[in-house]
């Protein structure tokens, strides 16, 4: 699917110029007049990167960032601003914005800042793919074989494993052998950043569903 450059700017002569420009470079370009409008039509799982502007009527970049971090978090969002405000641009940056330009800025840096964030995007799908994919192994762990994971990771012997959970420790190898069969993890170090990918670590594991 090719992606696509979301254009978010109340300056209308900006986004058809824009809009031109990335056209002839082979880009497919929707455009918004309005934060509130692009998060009213948000793509689908479709692949792109967003060109937001900071300052608009109703809420302003940042707020629009804020929502699209929690609604749409594998987009990168280049900010364009005319403002030349560096602090805003530190807060956008530090809120995980992929870049921040002054408009207008050259073609050159404008097409290499885009292609930047597309595969930025590539980066984010593939990362997102692989929790899911680790998620799944987790959640088809049993109740038994999920308490066990849980403080093989936490760094228990098998013998502590055996006491806490009142089995044998016999059991506690067979449970701990399909654990690591089913979540493909070769090692002790493996499992334990298994569990720190999903956010299962401190003693915190739990089902996954």
């Amino acid at each position: 699917m090719k992606p696509v450059v979301h254009i978010v700017d109340d300056d209308e002569s900006y986004r058809t110029a824009t809009s031109r420009l990335l056209s002839a470079y082979g880009l497919r370009v929707e455009l918004y007049e309005s934060g509130d409008q692009f998060l009213a039509s948000l793509p689908n799982c479709e692949p792109g990167c967003i060109l937001l502007d900071l300052q608009m009527p109703g809420r302003s970049g940042l707020q629009i960032q804020h929502q699209l971090n929690k609604l749409a978090p594998l987009l990168p969002i280049v900010f364009l601003t005319g403002e030349g405000d560096i602090k805003t641009g530190v807060d956008a940056m530090k809120a995980g914005a992929q870049d921040f330009l002054e408009k207008p800025s050259s073609v050159p840096v404008l097409i290499e800042t885009i292609e930047h964030a597309l595969a930025q995007y590539e980066r984010r799908r593939a990362e997102y793919e692989r929790l899911q994919q680790v998620r799944t192994l987790v959640a088809g762990l049993s109740a038994r074989e999920a308490e066990v994971f849980g403080l093989v990771v936490r760094g228990h012997l098998n013998k502590q494993i055996a006491y806490a959970l009142g089995i044998s420790e016999r059991t506690v190898k067979v449970h701990r052998h399909q654990v690591m069969e089913k979540l493909g993890a070769r090692s002790l170090a493996e499992a334990v950043s298994i569990a720190a990918d999903i956010g299962l670590d401190h003693g915190q594991v739990r089902r996954v569903t």
